[in-house]
């Protein structure tokens, strides 16, 4: 296999957008370094030159495990952060939450809440909860991938999801345990099977307890395809910090507010 080095590559990743990459079976990889983000990005910005040379060549990612720093303090003080605002938050919200869900019953049938089961913590499974924004029978071909204008959706459910309001029912999974504020976003076994096809190392995610909001979320969310998110998921699992926890819950803010959800 071609190994594509960030020193060979460092003027065609500056600057360049992320690699679109399609799924494996040719002899070219892209080796995400030791994943100092800084690196990873290098490394997944290369891509398009290297598809120039090859033509139609098909691409894997593959994504080195992180290392995570032992960090107790602030593992103590990120779950009792999470424990009293979610908390707080369910108490505060309690109204606005049942008046959703009263709304999604007389909008369209079925139950206010959707429940999925996802893979937490070194992929222990759990159920999400979120508010129902589709229609009964939205997976009937199958798991589908979210989109961020799905035709599945229902009318009120297009005004549910707008700004990430579906998954307020969430903060009982971060008083639970199962979540945190900020995190990889959780996602369905199905899913992390199928990335895995081509990009080695998608379940690096699991090391850490998922999140509500995440890195990936705040810098691009539905635009950023999986080869893309996994990036900035890598970047969070090495750096994560009470700073950086607390920089993607104001951006989040902002993202609410601006109408894009979590994914």
């Amino acid at each position: 296999k071609r190994r594509i080095w960030r020193k060979r590559n460092r003027e065609n990743a500056k600057g360049a957008p992320f690699a679109s990459v399609g799924y494996p079976t040719d002899d070219i990889s892209l080796y995400c370094g030791s994943l100092k983000c800084g690196d990873v990005g290098h490394m997944a910005t290369a891509a398009p030159s290297c598809l120039t040379e090859e033509g139609s060549a098909k691409v894997t990612i593959q994504i080195a495990k992180p290392v995570l720093q032992p960090r107790r303090l602030y593992l103590i003080s990120k779950r009792v952060f999470d424990l009293a605002f979610s908390f707080l938050g369910l108490l505060i919200l309690a109204l606005p939450m049942t008046m959703i869900a009263l709304i999604i019953v007389l909008d369209s049938p079925g139950a206010p809440i959707f429940r999925q089961e996802r893979l937490g913590l070194h992929g222990k499974p759990f159920m999400i909860y979120k508010f129902r924004s589709m229609r009964l029978n939205a997976e009937e071909n199958g798991p589908q991938w979210a989109d961020e204008q799905d035709p599945r959706c229902t009318r009120f459910g297009q005004f549910v999801g707008g700004g990430g309001r579906d998954e307020l029912p969430q903060l009982w999974n971060i008083l639970r345990g199962d979540m945190s504020f900020v995190g990889p976003r959780p996602e369905r076994a199905y899913f992390y099977r199928k990335f895995e096809e081509y990009i080695p190392g998608f379940s690096n995610r699991l090391m850490v307890t998922p999140g509500l909001t995440g890195h990936a979320q705040v810098n691009g969310g539905y635009s950023l395809k999986p080869e893309e998110k996994i990036v900035y998921d890598m970047e969070y699992i090495e750096k994560r910090s009470v700073r950086m926890d607390l920089k993607c819950i104001i951006k989040t803010i902002c993202v609410v507010l601006c109408g894009d959800g979590a994914r």
